[in-house]
């Protein structure tokens, strides 16, 4: 069963009864005089994957917490803007955890290296794809760049081949460029990575890794820096998502509300392709984390990644 993400952008009171997430929504009395709560719905902890909560008038219950996180829900929380500002995570989400973390503090810098040498290379190969299908760009090249990538990406052709898909991907808004705080759709993309970025670490903590120590990007500030570098190759898919999105309703405004938002919840359950087969992206993450404990242990030689 493909588990759901619950959007809160209204006022709200969630609280716990029988393993249901209760919903009560605030009843309005004159002009934003907020009476007594009434209950509007009750779901299933266990048909939960992500609880995203996007105003500052809702409370949640300790209780709640506690359960959502025994079920490995993931809680993503937003800022005053309306970003994703906070991830929870359970600790304990898998049972021969110490074993794994030392697996994955043990590892070597080759092996390291090699990961992010795949990962680069599948990266590429995928935001080939996207500008191809999307933008009708020359791709040859980027796919000669992913070819060479070396151990560690020395040559840093991440780079090289994100200047490349960059300037073509939306070529035709007027003097857009790739920037976290740029003109519109890059709010649009940050917030796609965010709601992805919470999609895998969940899945690294279900697979028993910390998402803090990651294999390429290192910042003691940052404490998902596995998940920063795991996510790289499904970008591209968020990528995709946007570029639609922008194709048929326009481009977004500086301050997205709810509705635009909610365009951006069904990444968890984007189709790709991973191993062969056809999956929500959600347990194609899944598949990657699981190979990359594999990886650590030196079961596999390749961790397992999607393709566009």
């Amino acid at each position: 069963m493909i588990k759901k993400t619950l959007y809160f952008g209204n006022p709200a009171y969630l609280s716990l009864k029988d393993r249901q997430i209760v919903i009560r929504l605030p009843k309005v009395d004159g002009e934003d005089a907020y009476k007594e709560s009434e209950t509007i719905a009750t779901k299933p902890i266990e048909d939960v994957a992500y609880v995203v909560l996007d105003n500052n008038q809702i409370t949640i219950t300790q209780a709640l917490l506690s359960a959502l996180l025994d079920c490995n829900v993931a809680v993503i929380s937003c800022d005053s803007r309306g970003l994703p500002a906070g991830l929870m995570l359970p600790l304990d989400g898998n049972q021969s955890q110490s074993d794994k973390w030392q697996c994955q503090i043990e590892a070597s810098i080759p092996l390291k290296k090699r990961l992010w040498q795949l990962t680069v290379q599948a990266k590429i190969v995928n935001q080939a794809t996207v500008l191809k299908e999307c933008a009708r760009c020359e791709t040859g090249c980027m796919l000669k760049w992913a070819s060479v990538v070396k151990s560690g990406d020395v040559d840093n052709q991440e780079a090289r081949a994100a200047a490349y898909y960059w300037k073509r991907l939306f070529w035709d808004i007027k003097y857009f460029s790739r920037d976290r705080y740029g003109m519109p759709p890059n709010n649009l993309l940050n917030y796609g990575y965010a709601i992805l970025r919470g999609v895998v670490a969940r899945a690294l903590v279900s697979s028993g890794l910390l998402p803090t120590f990651g294999i390429h990007h290192h910042n003691k500030y940052n404490a998902y820096c596995l998940a920063d570098d795991i996510m790289e190759p499904y970008r591209p898919f968020v990528d995709e998502l946007v570029y639609r999105i922008v194709e048929k309703d326009g481009i977004p405004p500086h301050e997205l509300n709810r509705e635009w938002k909610t365009k951006m919840l069904v990444i968890p359950t984007l189709d790709v392709t991973i191993a062969g087969r056809r999956m929500p992206l959600m347990v194609a993450v899944s598949q990657t984390t699981a190979s990359l404990y594999k990886c650590y242990n030196g079961e596999m030689r390749h961790i397992i990644y999607p393709e566009r």
